[in-house]
């Protein structure tokens, strides 16, 4: 089988037709082999300390660990290492132990679990009973989704939402708009109009990868014109967006008139875990009919400190305002240099470069200078789209940034990477 390394992405050996999943898998091992001997693995790096602006990492390059500026994480707030949250998990775990044993059924729903449904609930601003908690962000959306939505429905969504609404959608119809694309999610909608039971429109607040906002007002209001029903992802906007850092829904007036709210647990609050907040009947459905919920044992007692995580958001409002003053000076420092950064308007910056090699050996050559960061390749992004993607912390300090810069000025140096 001829599959050119040089050019190939993962996506390239799902399904090789003439290879069964053994010789798939040799076939991969070899070009992973491929990749780590180019500098290019970039991927599954051993993490040595905890999650946040700087990580001690084993690479592929260096068997004993370096300290690296990290970009990697998605904690925008820096809350996995804020003591008042380890503390808040170190007392929950002393009381209840390290696992909840059981699904939420039949045992495994505890106080802890009580206390963060109705305190995610309450943050967006609704009842106590208005929320469904899941073990990952992922089951969040693919979980509820293949519960709400069946042969009779569709699911209208942006063509750039995350991977596990896609997998949630796999029950029902589904038809993609162009990204942030109103006219071509009006044509979708006004031709679903009658044809469908239930109409449910799926977006991001935040992309994922461009960092770019969702126009949540005019999208709510087509939505609502047709008939259909609004499900927003605000993963990477919560804590980061907003006067109050409940993120797009809020920066965009529409927090309260949203129908279901999805998110994790894993950015902004500082641990696993993910989120559906709806109306109270819509919850109680899910909590009762959706398998990955009602089938899997429940988080364990360190999801206590979301509970915190959640409050400091209000009661410490200098990490967004630290974090707003980080985004702000690298996003201008990398358009100073001439870097497309695209759209974004959120900690997720992407520093764009097209060809999938060159952004491998971009990646290669940051790692080398310290910098620790994401080159995202296809087919995450399209093939032309490939960038090195980097998370913004708050507790990123000047020097850091300032040292980022100028790795990113010496890697244009070097590759030519700005035209001019």
């Amino acid at each position: 089988m001829n599959i050119n390394f040089a050019t190939a992405s993962f996506k390239d050996f799902e399904n090789v037709p003439e290879l069964d999943a053994i010789q798939r898998a040799d076939l991969f091992y070899d070009f992973l082999g491929y990749m780590k001997d180019n500098g290019h693995m970039n991927y599954r790096l051993l993490n040595l300390s905890g999650c946040g602006p700087e990580m001690r990492v084993i690479t592929s390059a260096n068997t004993s660990p370096k300290k690296f500026i990290s970009f990697v994480c998605n904690d925008y707030l820096g809350f996995t290492q804020h003591p008042s949250v380890i503390a808040a998990v170190v007392k929950a775990v002393k009381r209840y132990g390290t696992g909840a044993g059981a699904s939420p059924l039949i045992g495994g729903h505890f106080s802890y679990h009580q206390d963060l449904e109705e305190k995610i609930a309450k943050f967006f601003g609704r009842s106590s009973d208005s929320s469904v908690i899941y073990t990952t962000g992922y089951t969040a959306n693919s979980a509820s989704l293949q519960v709400l939505l069946q042969k009779e429905d569709i699911a209208i969504v942006d063509m750039s939402v995350h991977a596990s609404v896609y997998e949630g959608c796999m029950l029902t119809n589904r038809k993609s708009f162009l990204h942030n694309d109103l006219e071509s999610l009006e044509r979708i909608l006004k031709d679903a109009a009658a044809k469908y039971r239930t109409k449910m429109v799926i977006v991001d607040g935040v992309y994922s990868q461009d960092g770019d906002i969702a126009p949540l007002d005019k999208i709510y209001a087509l939505t609502k014109q047709y008939g259909g029903l609004l499900m927003v992802d605000d993963a990477h906007g919560i804590g980061v967006l907003g006067n109050n850092g409940r993120g797009a829904m809020e920066l965009l007036n529409i927090l309260e008139k949203v129908d279901i709210i999805t998110g994790t647990f894993s950015k902004t609050f500082s641990n696993v875990g993910g989120y559906v907040v709806t109306s109270p009947k819509l919850a109680t459905f899910l909590k009762f009919q959706s398998r990955q919920h009602i089938f899997s044992a429940t988080a364990g007692p360190a999801s206590a400190g979301i509970v915190k995580a959640i409050d400091l958001i209000d009661e410490q409002p200098l990490w967004r305002n630290m974090l707003a003053s980080n985004i702000s000076y690298l996003r201008n420092g990398l358009v100073s240099l001439g870097f497309d950064i695209g759209n974004t308007q959120s900690a997720i910056i992407p520093v764009k470069i097209g060809d999938a090699h060159k952004t491998s050996n971009a990646g290669k050559m940051l790692l080398e200078a310290g910098i620790y960061a994401n080159p995202i390749l296809y087919p995450a992004v399209s093939k032309k789209n490939a960038r090195i993607r980097m998370s913004v912390m708050a507790t990123h300090t000047r020097e850091h940034l300032d040292r980022t810069l100028n790795a990113f000025e010496d890697l244009n140096k070097a590759m030519h990477i700005v035209q001019k």
